[in-house]
């Protein structure tokens, strides 16, 4: 076997959310918040001279040929004209419809590891416009760097941000981000703000009451964390997160939490792992 170039894919939170409006062509504008946590799924690609991009972790309900893993290495060859392939293998630890980013960073994963094996010489900008045809969230992954986001959320200002320790609970849900979306009750009419004023804490996620209508269990998740610290929804999916100062005040929490709710204790980053084990290469 050629050898395995393994890099992480990590998750993210949306620190804030803010729905601006709709626009004529069915997407939102957008304001949010993107930190990374060291934390996430795991991808191993190996080089094949025949073209043929084989993905040999099976998702349920995922075809291979949607797996947005499948479709960004099909993307980049197009766009390149390689004529190499990959063999791919994918251990998923993120929750899929958790909100926390997983297919999204797995797909930006993939571009950038393939785009170092394969020897592409696509530039981050290119592979980032690449990147937003698969899904909003999955250029600021290929980026790397936490962000304030706008537009649907592909235009991304680099912020540095504190990095707390982050307690993630996962109710066994998942949530439709279309569905969501086309909520009537969605707030649709959030003010404009600066980065400034988010960074001072002016910000709320406005997808959470809708999903917190739509999901009991999320409801149940952001009360039960909101004893400890303030809790809150990360972009529109099922997890829930809190911060805490530091790792053991985190874990503390977790093991109280157990027995109710599955979860993981992670530390925010600004600097996504993924950057920095391809800056090592």
């Amino acid at each position: 076997m050629n050898p395995v170039l393994t890099l992480p894919a990590p998750a993210k939170l949306n620190l804030m959310l803010h729905i601006l409006g709709r626009r004529p062509d069915g997407y939102h504008e957008l304001q949010t918040l993107f930190q990374f946590l060291d934390h996430g799924d795991e991808l191993d690609f190996s080089l094949r001279s025949d073209g043929v991009v084989h993905l040999h972790t099976e998702i349920a309900d995922v075809p291979h040929d949607s797996n947005l893993i499948v479709k960004a290495a099909r993307q980049l060859q197009t766009l390149t004209g390689t004529t190499l392939g990959a063999d791919i293998w994918l251990r998923k630890v993120l929750p899929m419809g958790g909100g926390i980013g997983g297919g999204s960073s797995d797909a930006a994963t993939t571009l950038l590891a393939l785009n170092h094996l394969w020897q592409t010489g696509c530039s981050e900008d290119q592979l980032a416009q690449l990147g937003l045809a698969l899904g909003a969230d999955v250029p600021v992954f290929v980026r790397g760097h936490a962000a304030f986001a706008e537009g649907v959320g592909e235009k991304l200002t680099p912020v540095e941000l504190p990095e707390p320790w982050f307690l993630v609970l996962v109710p066994q849900v998942s949530v439709s981000t279309a569905e969501i979306f086309s909520d009537p009750l969605l707030t649709r009419d959030s003010a404009p703000i600066k980065v400034r004023p988010v960074l001072e804490g002016n910000s709320r996620n406005d997808c959470q009451p809708v999903v917190e209508r739509r999901y009991p269990d999320v409801r149940n998740a952001l009360n039960l964390l909101n004893k400890f610290t303030e809790a809150r929804l990360t972009g529109t999916g099922s997890c829930v997160f809190g911060a805490f100062p530091s790792k053991a005040e985190a874990d503390r929490v977790s093991h109280l939490l157990a027995d109710t709710l599955s979860g993981f204790v992670a530390k925010g980053s600004n600097v996504s792992m993924l950057h920095r084990k391809l800056q090592s290469l």
